[in-house]
């Protein structure tokens, strides 16, 4: 029987073509012109890499800060669409404001703070998921989140693009192309969350109180005893920790990392649009799987393959053998994300899914400071970005044991 999604559905998925325009952008043409300001500046390859790496984990450890206390608030009843809005616009503003910048050192101070909007507003979208469908669906509902994201997502890319790498034609300068850029992608992912703002209603939620953010602390050191105590929970968490650090390093610092080996610039960027393209059959094919593997199988394929991914990276150093790289990478990384996603809000109380989401936030993207930071040091200990990427294979390695201890935890639970 062929799957269809409802009204709510689709609009929930329609802002993961939102999100997903920016995402594409931070990992593609953000690095390529912070690289051309930092070089007016004089900054050497080594410490360019280094620097956004350093910025992108300041922009991480900021949600891992967030994530958890704003996560437990926004279970109260009608907050979360509330603070989901507020994050929303700190992200569109201030990708708006990027593209007007000339200095290196404004750049990521505004960078660190755009992200930081954009990856909050992903907390509580994921705890929407509990909203808007049921739990034998989530799988399916959350991969075409993924699927239609990264293939949504190339329609305002190829349009930045097109100014970026045509400006000099267009007889306009790198700053303007770039305003140009940036605002495409700003007004994408603003429409995109429309239709959403609009028809979502917060189905699970915590009564409101008089003291909300008081009571929302409360809760949420209740939350954590509870994930003591259920130990598939909190197996899984630990090995999302690990293996989903490596994963958002990767599309986090995949541009910079062909930038520091001195790959041209054009094949990089549509190196990385192949990705969403592949990406996006891969996701529903492996979507279909689901339907007779169980999502925890899927997984642990995903993690050994990236595993291998990982340890391919470090004899990388031609422009075929980055293609490679994102071919492979397009085939696993939406799977990825999207049955962890799904797999996590289905062993959660619904009623609780923004502070647990806020949790997962933190070993999401609030554990990539550490998988960043981690390339960003190494690379300049040993000046080589290769053994710097190469060893991300350790954190694939320790997530694929704890998954399958969550595996069997969740096993015993049953």
């Amino acid at each position: 029987m062929k799957f269809k999604m409802t009204a709510l559905e689709k609009k929930w998925v329609l802002y993961d073509v939102g999100n997903s325009a920016f995402t594409m952008l931070v990992a593609t043409i953000f690095p390529i012109y912070f690289n051309h300001l930092a070089d007016i500046a004089g900054i050497s390859s080594v410490n360019y890499l280094a620097y956004w790496g350093y910025a992108t984990s300041i922009c991480t450890l900021f949600v891992a800060v967030l994530g958890p206390t704003l996560g437990a608030v926004a279970d109260t009843k009608n907050y979360k669409k509330v603070i989901f809005s507020v994050f929303l616009g700190v992200g569109v503003i201030g990708c708006i404001v990027l593209g007007f910048l000339s200095s290196w050192i404004w750049f990521l101070g505004v960078f660190v703070l755009t992200k930081t909007g954009y990856s909050s507003s992903l907390i509580f979208y994921d705890a929407m998921l509990t909203d808007v469908t049921e739990p034998e669906r989530m799988d399916v509902v959350s991969s075409q989140g993924f699927a239609w994201g990264y293939i949504g997502s190339c329609i305002p890319f190829v349009a930045s693009l097109g100014v970026v790498l045509g400006g000099g034609k267009l007889g306009i300068g790198m700053q303007t192309s770039m305003v140009i850029a940036f605002l495409i992608t700003s007004v994408w992912w603003l429409l995109s969350a429309v239709p959403l703002l609009r028809s979502y209603k917060q189905k699970y939620f915590v009564e409101t109180t008089q003291h909300v953010v008081r009571n929302s602390f409360r809760r949420l050191g209740g939350t954590f005893k509870e994930i003591a105590r259920e130990k598939h929970v909190l197996f899984f968490l630990l090995a999302f920790f690990f293996y989903i650090d490596g994963v958002y390093t990767v599309i986090d610092m995949a541009t910079a990392y062909g930038q520091a080996l001195g790959l041209d610039s054009t094949g990089l960027l549509l190196a990385l649009l192949l990705t969403q393209i592949v990406a996006f059959p891969c996701v529903l094919i492996f979507s279909r799987l689901s339907k007779k593997l169980a999502s925890t199988t899927i997984i642990t394929i995903c993690i050994a393959a990236y595993f291998c991914i990982a340890l391919y990276a470090y004899g990388l150093d031609t422009q075929l053998d980055f293609w490679i790289l994102a071919v492979l990478v397009g085939m696993f990384q939406g799977t990825i994300q999207a049955l962890s996603r799904s797999y996590f809000a289905k062993i959660i109380p619904a009623e609780k899914s923004g502070e647990y989401f806020g949790i997962y936030d933190i070993c999401g993207k609030g554990a990539s400071i550490f998988g960043t930071a981690f390339v960003s040091v190494l690379s300049q200990i040993t000046s080589n970005v290769n053994i710097g990427v190469s060893a991300l294979s350790v954190f694939f390695l320790v997530g694929f044991i704890l998954f399958r201890k969550a595996v069997k935890a969740a096993k015993a639970v049953k």
